[in-house]
């Protein structure tokens, strides 16, 4: 899959990108540059391959999934001008 001149015009003016007419033989060729990129990838025989999460194939170091703080609430809201029902009431800022 290749793109034309009015292929180019046609997604800028879709995407609402401004380019000028010198920049759309600039931009054609780039994004016929990915297309063939992209061709190639699809090309490339993957058949047995296990799909990876991440391509170095790294050790996510992970930690439990623990509550580790203790609750502080009461304290935190006990200076706190007003509360209700264990949230922060603030003055309305915006009419």
């Amino acid at each position: 899959m290749s793109l034309d001149r009015t292929d180019v015009e046609r997604i800028a003016h879709l995407a609402r990108l401004a380019i000028s007419e010198p920049e759309v033989p600039e931009y054609t060729e780039s994004l016929n540059s990915i297309l063939t990129l992209i061709d190639q990838m699809r090309a490339t025989p993957t058949d047995g391959i296990e799909p990876l999460a991440h391509p170095l194939n790294a050790v996510q170091r992970l930690r439990a999934d623990t509550v580790t703080e203790a609750n502080q609430r009461d304290q935190l809201q006990a200076c706190a001008p007003a509360v209700d029902n264990g949230l922060f009431l603030v003055p309305k800022v915006i009419e």
